[in-house]
């Protein structure tokens, strides 16, 4: 059948049916059909009745109609009874004309158009081959020049194509020109080495090119087949596509690896500064204001970390920021190896006239593997294999994914003393716990007039319409979980978390804690963490705080809003990039530098810099 794709309809709406019509009616009288049979016969479906008014004519069209009646040797002036047939048969002949012309100027319109449609189409075609395309860094918009990698990514196409037709020459015994493309290779290999742009290539580059392109012209004439050459492609697509998985999980092994180490500095800082604690005579090791630690009408904050400087940053941004900071004071708690360098830092650098006062967790005897689930746990063969032996990877992208869960931090009581607030700190009534990952920004006494509306826990929620959930925490195949608890119910974060210690003994905190803990003894609930075990614990008993109170993210999200993190009380560098660590993200570093004295000696003499 012929293509009528090029029929269009009345730009005023008639349709186009009707051409379809004439079509089909005159396949057998005009044979084949084109554009020109249309201009010749024009269709009914072209008719435009309404541009002639058959009760009026103008001037032009009576002159015209004198013209068609002398053409036809037809009276114009007849007797009157012949008047009206004249008439008549006059219209119809204008109409005719006029219906014609209508349909030659459709037809003419419609080629305009496709003439159009197709001239757009060329020059979208060229705009498609002289774009700039592979630019590897396209976020570096300051650093961009265009066409400034075309010859390196010339080269690297080359050797695409060497590597390919190499294959099929020795699949085919062409050893000279197997050879012949394997010194290419080598010789483009090193022309372009490391290079990301044309200015970083050797000045043989260019003549590498066309040496290269001569080999691959005399490859295609005489081992080209177009089947092959496709599966050669495919194949070392699938091959990239696996090396690039492959070196994805060893870079979130290193990260994650990297995140749970401590720098050479920091540890340089605790070890000057616990020598020098344990040369201080015992009247010089105490703190002043102790009268304060117990006194429930203060601001009480909860600490509990093994990082001087971490610490140190916690406690210097909330003072400088507090409006009151005689009324602050801070509890913290750290383990016997890092106790002696907590207490020298805050003696050396008291926080002006708020109370401060350091523990040593493993001097709280009531928290033994007799009381705590997770102490007797963790004393147990299988948490030792779990950690030291069985199961541990033997490749760096085998044990990528396990890592976070085999985190060292796991396996201190610090970790989990958040749970034991009201053992640690009998005679408070509300306690905000910080993280030693966060930097407090604004003043934060208002949290303490938070109505918590007989909740035991204020926390900062962190779902959104479909993560951050309970499902992404807890395992729902477990009847245990899949009965108690609602897999859309929203998660919340810890990290700034006020605490009201009256409820939380009402209400049995710790015991509920301690069930769920027990329930976990083989990891069949969640995995390892503090924050799973929460969501259990504080389920219907966490009132949300507004969002301003405390941003997440800094610590793996690279997109937070700079008004978000300007606006918030408090910022959390949650995540794998600590802004102690090298790999930190460097525009949010700044935010926690800001509270460091650098010209400090210990610190300068660690080389601890900005």
């Amino acid at each position: 059948m012929a293509d009528t794709s090029h029929v269009a309809s009345d730009p005023k709406g008639r349709s186009g049916d009707q051409v379809m019509d004439a079509v089909a009616a005159s396949q057998e009288e005009a044979g084949a059909l084109s554009l020109d049979f249309f201009r010749n016969h024009a269709s009914p479906s072209w008719k435009t009745d309404d541009l002639v008014n058959e009760k009026s004519i103008d001037v032009d069209d009576k002159a015209k109609a004198e013209n068609i009646a002398a053409e036809h040797d037809l009276p114009t002036n007849k007797s009157p009874k012949n008047d009206s047939g004249n008439n008549v048969f006059l219209l119809q002949k204008l109409r005719e004309e006029r219906r014609a012309k209508r349909a030659m100027d459709l037809v003419s319109k419609d080629d305009e158009a496709r003439v159009k449609l197709e001239n757009a189409a060329i020059e979208r075609s060229n705009s498609v081959d002289s774009a700039v395309l592979g630019k590897y860094s396209i976020w570096r918009k300051e650093n961009e020049n265009e066409n400034s990698d075309s010859t390196v990514r010339l080269m690297r196409d080359q050797l695409i194509m060497a590597r390919v037709y190499s294959s099929l020459a020795k699949s085919k015994n062409k050893s000279d020109l197997y050879q012949q493309l394997q010194t290419r290779i080598k010789e483009s290999h090193r022309a372009v080495g490391e290079a990301t742009t044309d200015a970083d290539l050797h000045h043989s580059a260019h003549e590498k090119i066309r040496a290269m392109g001569q080999v691959l012209s005399k490859a295609r004439e005489e081992v080209y087949d177009c089947r092959a050459i496709t599966q050669r492609l495919r194949a070392m697509l699938q091959s990239a596509d696996e090396q690039v998985r492959s070196l994805k999980k060893q870079s979130t092994f290193l990260s994650q690896l990297a995140a749970k180490t401590i720098p050479n500095s920091i540890h340089c800082l605790s070890m000057r500064l616990t020598i020098d604690y344990y040369l201080l005579p015992l009247e010089k090791r105490k703190f002043p204001r102790t009268e304060n630690l117990e006194n429930p009408n203060l601001y009480h904050y909860a600490l509990f970390s093994d990082n001087v400087l971490a610490a140190s940053v916690v406690v210097n941004s909330t003072i400088m920021n507090a409006k009151e900071p005689e009324k602050h004071v801070f509890h913290l708690v750290t383990d016997k190896l890092n106790f002696g360098a907590m207490n020298m830092w805050f003696l050396l650098n008291p926080p002006g006239k708020a109370t401060i006062h350091v523990e040593n967790v493993d001097e709280f005897k009531w928290l033994n593997a007799s009381y705590c689930p997770v102490l007797r746990q963790l004393g147990s063969d299988a948490m030792r294999d779990y950690y030291f032996k069985a199961g541990r990877p033997t490749t760096l992208s085998a044990g990528s994914s396990n890592l976070k869960y085999r985190n060292p931090k796991y396996l201190s009581m610090l970790n989990h003393l958040r749970f034991y607030l009201p053992e640690v700190y009998p005679k408070l009534d509300k306690i905000l716990f910080l993280d030693d990952d966060i930097v407090v920004q604004k003043d934060l006494t208002g949290l303490w007039d938070v109505d918590l509306n007989g909740n035991v826990n204020g926390a900062v929620e962190t779902c959104g319409e479909s993560f951050h959930r309970f499902d992404k925490y807890l395992n729902f195949s477990n009847p245990h979980i899949a009965r108690n608890f609602d897999p859309n119910a929203c998660g919340w974060a810890y990290g700034m978390n006020i605490f009201d210690l009256k409820e939380w003994k009402k209400k049995n905190i710790t015991g509920i804690y301690h069930k769920w803990q027990s329930l976990n003894e083989d990891r069949v609930l969640w995995k390892l963490g503090t924050l799973p075990p929460g969501l259990l614990t504080f389920y219907k008993l966490t009132q949300p705080l507004d969002k301003s109170w405390h941003v997440l993210g800094l610590g793996y999200n690279p997109s937070i809003d700079r008004s978000e993190i300007d606006n918030a009380a408090v910022v959390h560098y949650n995540g794998n990039m600590k802004p102690w660590l090298e790999l930190a993200m460097t525009k949010y570093r700044p935010y926690w530098t800001k509270y460091i004295k650098y010209d400090h000696p210990y610190i300068r003499g660690c080389n601890l810099s900005e």
